[in-house]
């Protein structure tokens, strides 16, 4: 307590660009530290109201890590700081949301082993607070502002993930003093992966795969993990269901450490959705603030892509591109961290102004894409 008290009370002196995984007493004396500051200000010789400073999250404090040796990389957060005042009219609401949540968190934190979902944690505030908490979004922005400011991770702030993701395939996972798991054996919609990091962090996981299949979409993955193409093609099959969640980031992220020779492929839409899911799997998200390369993966792009479009797609499955897409693929193509293949690959789309599902595969027969994911490997027609 006494050390901490030596620096500034969020650490801005410092220029941290991540957040800490701490334990709940560590946390606790950060926000404790914190209101001693604030009120050491409102009763000084010249009282004030502290500004909160936050470490910046937008894209012009955004930074990208390359791997010397390795073709990998992750976004990261410099040391701009942005300010939250309660003088300020633009400011002032979410300088209180922040001092809210830190109480609801600090009286998580002193439950031994608690934890709630962010929302859970947004009916709490709804009704204790109604005033300053409208939607769910508020609610996540202000957890980020927290994160920021306290420069600790959302799980040491005892809030969970809620998890929508699943594993099947060539995976065994054992919880602490339980049976392993085959997920081989979990039917169609696979494993559901829990959104407790801490239990996710001390799975034990082995494996015989020689690939990682990203699957964006669940009623893909349940195509494949039917079919039991990990049978023939010997693989671990993940999905996020959609836009992916921290609990199946950081399950993907602990594979690729614990099957470091195992390559992790992507399929998806193609589309600039789809792009910015696969994205978000191997570079991390600027939203995520200062826990966006945590759960960075080097994830390769197997498909859709353009070739496979033009050979396997008939002309009557396309779409055209709508407006969001247009939007998401402008701010991909923006981007530092994106690859030059992938922006062809994305300016390609835009040209075409089409898009296409995977399930346009299924002109072919309902097998053809087990087929087609083999043959893509083999050839190693990934990029």
């Amino acid at each position: 307590m006494g050390e901490l008290s030596k620096s500034s009370v969020f650490f801005s002196d410092q220029h941290l660009r991540y957040a800490d995984i701490l334990p709940p007493m560590q946390v606790r004396a950060r926000i404790e530290v914190a209101v001693l500051n604030f009120l050491r200000s409102l009763t000084s010789s010249s009282p004030s109201i502290s500004d909160l400073p936050l470490i910046s999250r937008n894209s012009k404090n955004s930074r990208v890590s390359r791997g010397l040796l390795t073709d990998e990389s992750s976004i990261f957060l410099s040391h701009t700081f942005c300010k939250l005042s309660l003088v300020r009219e633009n400011t002032a609401r979410a300088f209180v949301r922040v001092w809210k949540v830190m109480e609801m968190c600090y009286q998580v934190l002193s439950q031994d082993g608690k934890r709630v979902t962010q929302r859970e944690l947004f009916y709490k505030l709804l009704c204790d607070s109604p005033e300053y908490f409208k939607s769910q979004l508020q609610v996540n922005s202000t957890v980020q502002d927290l994160v920021a400011l306290l420069q600790c991770s959302r799980f040491s702030l005892g809030i969970m993930a809620s998890s929508r993701g699943a594993v099947a395939g060539r995976l065994l996972l054992q919880e602490p003093n339980k049976e392993f798991v085959d997920c081989s054996t979990c039917g169609s919609s696979g494993y559901a992966i829990s959104g407790d990091l801490s239990l996710l962090g001390r799975l034990v996981l082995k494996s015989d795969a020689r690939y990682i299949i990203v699957v964006e979409k669940h009623a893909i993955f349940q195509r494949l993990a039917e079919d039991r193409v990990f049978n023939q093609l010997p693989c671990i099959l993940i999905t996020a269901k959609g836009y992916p969640d921290i609990a199946t980031r950081f399950l993907l992220h602990r594979m690729s450490r614990t099957f470091p020779g195992i390559p992790i492929l992507g399929l998806v839409d193609w589309n600039p959705a789809g792009l910015a899911i696969l994205c978000t799997f191997k570079y991390g998200s600027i939203g995520m603030g200062l826990e966006a390369f945590r759960y960075a993966c080097n994830v390769k792009w197997l498909g859709l892509r353009k070739d496979d479009i033009e050979k396997l797609v008939p002309e009557e499955s396309l779409v055209s591109l709508k407006q969001r897409d247009l939007q998401v693929a402008k701010s991909l193509l923006s981007s530092e961290v994106l690859q030059d293949n992938y922006k062809e690959e994305l300016s390609m789309m835009v040209e075409s102004g089409q898009r296409a599902e995977i399930e346009a595969f299924y002109f072919h027969g309902y097998d053809f894409l087990g087929k087609f994911l083999a043959r893509k490997i083999v050839q190693k027609d990934y990029i």
